[in-house]
């Protein structure tokens, strides 16, 4: 007897927190849509279930307004009438971190946890693009599936879908990552509204489901049909029991089920099996790379620079600096704060969402962006300032206390928080001297003092006495104030200097002190040569930069013999499209600065860092012609626009410093640029000749590979992508490494030269997608500036050490100035070492239900590699566990100091150490 089809019915939402209409305008739809689900769950047993959308946030706002249903929600939740998690918000792919995105997993659970248990539905039903670690971070939270609507065949604008380029046989088939984790992934090949707004009525229900059953099928390994019953902010069909029952009248050869994704993944699962019926592969990243290019919404990741440029800060800081900071403060004594950490990772996550990050929405959603970055950054600075504090306080800077009798020592800490030693220059600000205002003197007497305070004859001494060249800049006078804990605040004036100099082999996770003396206390520094030599040439042991008289430069790599000419070269082309993606005008040709003359000066010349500023005025079209108005109030699809550049120009200001460190084994580059034109998109060039066909690009726990061609279905001319720490080409004895900060997107050019172009700005006057909605502020005019480096190496971007590099240049250092004093702390302390020449660090942060302090690299490589971990801490015992961060049972001799560690090919690594 032939099995009857199923037709599963899911019943939900898909919300987007913020988009076309501001959050608080989607938010007060949100309330409406829950307020009659909750009613009609109560009033009809056959509406069986909803599903949230994956995101545990809708709770946290619908109960923002209506705080008194949080019972009603609560049963409905430990009934399995409303499913919920796993997800605290649904995340952009590719423009949030690994770490963000696995406290979006951790924080999805911990508060889903509270009402019930969390679905185990990977849900991604419209993200931009998968990234290829996703089936190995599904396993790793025990989701051993993928729902999602974009990737393998082409979805665009308005929700559209087609048959072209479509990679797999099924809708369903198995996503395998780079570690070789495999899942279950089910696309969404007629989208997540495939079922949505079901007729009763006979006539129109037989035209809809003749249609909806047909187009199923076309795509079904089974005959079990899965059928969306929502869409974007799609109020709840509140006779879809009627409708399914009229359903069922009409074709009684299919069974129509008020579903859901555990029931359908049930049924489905058990059809395979006895089946046997094989389904298709498909590996790594899901980018849309089989299909004509038009669609892939890739373009996000230049809309709104500024956005992206904050968020990077913003996770850096948390993932990079405060949690690690705060790990090594609990480790010396302090409480670690769970509570802030939760309500920072918490604040940031609300601009993951991808018509946050992606810079896709109207302009009000993204000045609200803005206010969230600054909260969460500020709980983020004050977790590292009082860690930091209680850190400095309990180094041990004895040393210095010699030269107290000599004219006064004024030391600080200088903390470094990536995962490999680091040696670099870092700024930081003294008090040399400090009166409180309430010490007994007036305030013009207080003031008078600071002025009068002597600086001179001082020098920096590292913590065995070595003088180290630096420079000094007297800030003056300053007010300032303690917030002391156990009393009312305490407000002083000091005199403020700024020191800079080379701090040397800073340990991983580790500090060093050093200290502001008087000169006859220490030995005079050693001199060292300058790295300007000629005019415009700066070099150090490894790089040699000489920069021409249009502002481009070359850079000669000593190790590998590599020469880079035209580095540096903007270009700037029109941009017709809009916040979702770029289109260049026919027939333009790009502008760049090559020829064009610079003004050329040193900015900077010390022992330890040369600079060089560059400056060019060039004149480029003011905006596009009107005709391109025009065509967005009729709708006009992006490709098939005409409109040109206008023929008023305006003059752009463009101000670049590239800076070379005496260690340094890179070239930063800071772009900063006065933007006054519309329409427009401005890149940084740098050609490599290199000789390869494809090229490695930092993404989510992975250095994806990617071909410099695209496929042959590709028609798009432009094959921009994302990045996010960098991107690389490389040729068998030498390659290029062009790391950034928050500027995801890139381009390797087919122009033979195999040129890295990294966009700078992008200004475009509308959202784009399904109507017209201006968006004057996504012109991006006023000041952007843009920071980069590059990394020459020899070939190997990993055993080179260049993508270390790479991801060190995002974190910046921390300092604090502390007093001479005794302490637990050494200068040289870290609480651990660890050796591996393939795997990258990732985090150190403390499990808030354990306590337990958690440790994860990440496989750079596709090879088995051991990693040699030293604990220096007292501990009990050291066990594997996965990013959910559940206890687990020790590893063999879990309670020695050494152990030898082994991470399978890009295996994602999480270790926990009992204390």
């Amino acid at each position: 007897m032939t099995k009857k089809k199923t037709a599963h019915i899911v019943s939900h939402t898909h919300w987007d927190r913020e988009w076309y209409l501001p959050y608080e305008k989607h938010h007060v739809r949100l309330v409406e849509l829950v307020d009659a689900l909750l009613d009609k769950l109560e009033s009809s047993s056959a509406f069986r279930s909803f599903y949230l959308d994956g995101q545990t946030i809708i709770l946290e706002d619908y109960l923002q307004v209506r705080p008194e249903n949080k019972e009603r929600l609560e049963r409905h939740i430990r009934d399995g009438r409303i499913l919920i998690g796993p997800w605290y918000i649904l995340q952009d792919a590719f423009l949030t971190s690994g770490e963000a995105n696995v406290r979006n997993m951790q924080i999805g659970h911990q508060d889903a946890l509270k009402y019930g248990e969390p679905s185990a539905i990977g849900y991604f039903p419209d993200t931009f693009g998968l990234v290829g670690q996703t089936p190995q971070l599904m396993l790793q939270s025990g989701i051993k599936n993928a729902f999602f609507g974009r990737g393998v065949k082409p979805t665009g604008f308005n929700n559209t879908v087609s048959d072209g380029g479509y990679e797999s046989s099924f809708s369903e088939l198995i996503w395998e990552g780079p570690d070789g984790s495999r899942i279950l992934g089910i696309l969404f090949a007629n989208w997540y509204s495939n079922g949505n707004e079901v007729p009763v009525d006979e006539t129109a229900a037989r035209e809809f489901w003749d249609r909806k059953l047909a187009d199923a099928e076309k795509y079904a390994s089974t005959g079990e049909l899965l059928f969306m019953n929502g869409c974007d902010h799609q109020p709840l069909q509140l006779d879809l029991p009627e409708a399914i029952a009229a359903a069922q009248a009409l074709y009684p050869e299919v069974e129509f089920v008020h579903s859901n994704f555990p029931d359908y993944l049930d049924a489905l699962n058990a059809d395979l099996e006895h089946s046997g019926r094989e389904l298709s592969s498909v590996t790594g990243e899901l980018r849309s790379q089989r299909t004509d290019g038009w669609g892939t919404l890739v373009n996000t990741a230049s809309a709104r620079v500024y956005l992206k440029q904050m968020n990077q800060k913003g996770q850096a800081l948390l993932e990079k600096v405060a949690e690690p900071l705060a790990s090594i403060a609990k480790l010396a004594g302090k409480d670690y704060p769970h509570h802030l950490f939760t309500y920072a990772w918490k604040t940031l996550m609300q601009n993951h969402p991808h018509d946050s990050i992606c810079g896709c929405s109207v302009d009000e959603v993204h000045r609200e962006m803005v206010t969230r970055f600054d909260k969460s950054r500020h709980v983020a600075e004050s977790i590292i300032e009082e860690s930091a504090r209680f850190i400095a306080d309990a180094v041990d800077t004895s040393v210095f206390d010699g030269y107290s009798d000599r004219g006064g020592a004024v030391p600080f800490v200088v903390m470094n928080t990536t995962g490999w030693s680091r040696t670099g220059t870092v700024s930081v600000e003294l008090d040399a001297a400090r009166l409180y205002l309430g010490e007994g003197y007036g305030l013009e007497e207080t003031s008078r003092r600071m002025q009068e305070t002597d600086l001179s004859g001082r020098v920096l001494v590292d913590d065995n006495g070595n003088v180290l060249a630096c420079t000094v800049e007297d800030l003056g006078l300053e007010f300032g104030y303690d917030l002391p804990d156990d009393k009312f605040r305490q407000p002083y004036m000091c005199r403020k200097v700024k020191l800079t100099f080379e701090a040397a082999e800073v340990p991983a996770l580790g500090l060093r002190a050093y200290a502001w003396i008087t000169q006859q206390a220490a030995a005079p520094a050693g001199q060292q040569a300058s790295l300007i030599s000629g005019g415009h040439v700066m070099e150090n042991a490894a790089i040699r930069v000489e920069v021409s008289a249009d502002g481009s430069f070359s850079l000669h790599h000593k190790p590998s013999g590599a020469v880079y000419c035209d580095l540096g070269v903007y270009e700037n082309t029109g941009d017709i499209g809009n916040e979702y993606m770029y289109r260049q005008p026919d027939g333009e040709t790009p502008l760049t600065t090559k020829g064009l003359n610079a003004a050329i000066t040193v900015l900077e010349d010390t022992p330890f860092r040369a600079a060089v500023e560059i400056k060019h005025e060039w004149e480029i079209p003011a905006s596009a012609d009107a005709r391109l108005n025009e065509e967005q109030r009729a709708l006009v699809y992006y490709p098939e626009r005409k409109a040109q550049r206008s023929s008023e120009t305006v003059i752009l200001q463009l101000r670049t410093v590239i800076s070379l460190e005496r260690e340094g084994k890179g070239l930063h580059i800071e772009s900063t640029i006065n933007n006054v034109a519309k329409d427009h998109r401005v890149r940084m060039l740098f050609p490599t000749d290199l000789q390869t066909a494809v090229h490695h690009a930092d993404s989510m726990f992975e250095i994806a590979k990617r071909d410099n061609e695209p496929a042959a279905e590709w028609l798009n001319p432009s094959n921009t992508q994302h990045q996010q720490a960098f991107v690389d080409v490389s040729s068998t004895k030498a390659g290029m490494t062009v790391a950034n900060l928050g500027l995801n997107e890139y381009e390797v050019l087919r122009d033979g030269r195999n040129t890295v172009a990294v966009t700078l700005l992008r200004s475009v006057g509308e959202l784009g997608d399904w109507g017209w909605f201006p968006t004057p502020e996504a012109q991006c005019l006023g000041g952007h500036t843009a920071q980069l480096m590059l990394i020459p190496h020899t070939g190997d971007g990993i055993a080179s050490g260049a993508y270390a590099e790479a991801y060190q240049y995002q974190t910046p250092w921390t300092a604090f100035q502390t007093g001479v004093q005794a302490g637990a702390l050494a200068s040289g302390y870290s609480p651990l070492s660890w050796k591996s020449a393939e795997a990258a660090f990732s985090s150190m942060k403390m499990n808030e239900t354990t306590g337990d302090l958690l440790l994860r690299w990440y496989n750079m490589s596709g090879r088995q590699t051991d990693l040699e971990l030293k604990l220096g801490l007292a501990h009990e015992h050291l066990y594997k566990t996965g990013i959910l961060e559940e206890s687990a049972n020790p590893l063999p001799d879990s309670g020695d100091a050494e152990h030898i560690l082994q991470l399978g090919a890009c295996e994602i690594a999480t270790f926990g150490i009992h204390l």
